[in-house]
């Protein structure tokens, strides 16, 4: 298993990123908020898991071991596959999901494109002891500063292709809106949070 890759990163695009490691440019599948922190000619590092089929070989990159974790234990669900695993990271972030599944949360596991009600079900009945307990409520000590927030954010939508405009609108929409579900004092959240409002990545 390939647990890790550090190296250059050499090209980010929609759905994955390029990172040379010992010469080899590694082509990692991962989730809009973990491509926002790469950027082209810097060292980037990713916790990986590596699916092997008699056809492929496809790595997925994380922000840290956490993520790479609770990807492998949602595959264990039946009807769940890596492709819909890294969605349900592109949407919440992996206290999110435990929550959402601590608490039966139905409509929070269906805002994942491709989970519908009954999928939504199984990933509770199947998970419900398996992801374990989420931390404390952001908020705490160590939140960012909405401003600082608001400017990481910002940052890392253009370095997807927003322009910084645009950007900044669905940042200040998704931090003044009292309605979603996402706190503003928490980057990887309002970044999931904007990208929906805009509509995803751009290239």
């Amino acid at each position: 298993m390939i647990a890790s890759v550090c190296g250059q990163v050499l090209w980010v695009g929609l759905d994955s990123a390029v990172v040379e490691v010992g010469g080899v440019g590694l082509a990692v599948c991962a989730t809009p908020a973990t491509l926002a922190g790469l950027r082209v000619g810097s060292t980037g590092r990713l916790a990986t898991s590596l699916l092997v089929r008699e056809d492929a070989l496809t790595l997925f990159g994380f922000a840290d071991t956490d993520e790479r974790d609770v990807f492998d234990t949602v595959q264990t669900v039946t009807g769940i596959g890596p492709r819909l695993a890294l969605a349900m990271l592109a949407v919440h972030t992996p206290d999110e999901l435990r929550r959402a599944v601590a608490a039966d949360d139905l409509a929070a596991l269906q805002r994942v494109p491709g989970v519908g009600r009954k999928t939504a079900q199984r990933i509770v009945l199947e998970l419900k002891d398996r992801l374990g307990a989420p931390a404390a409520v952001p908020g705490g000590a160590g939140a960012a500063a909405p401003g600082d927030l608001r400017g990481q954010v910002v940052e890392a939508l253009t370095g997807l292709g927003w322009p910084e405009r645009a950007a900044a609108a669905a940042v200040d929409t998704v931090v003044d809106s009292s309605a979603d579900p996402v706190g503003p004092d928490e980057v990887s959240g309002v970044l999931r949070a904007a990208l929906r409002t805009l509509g995803g990545p751009r290239g």
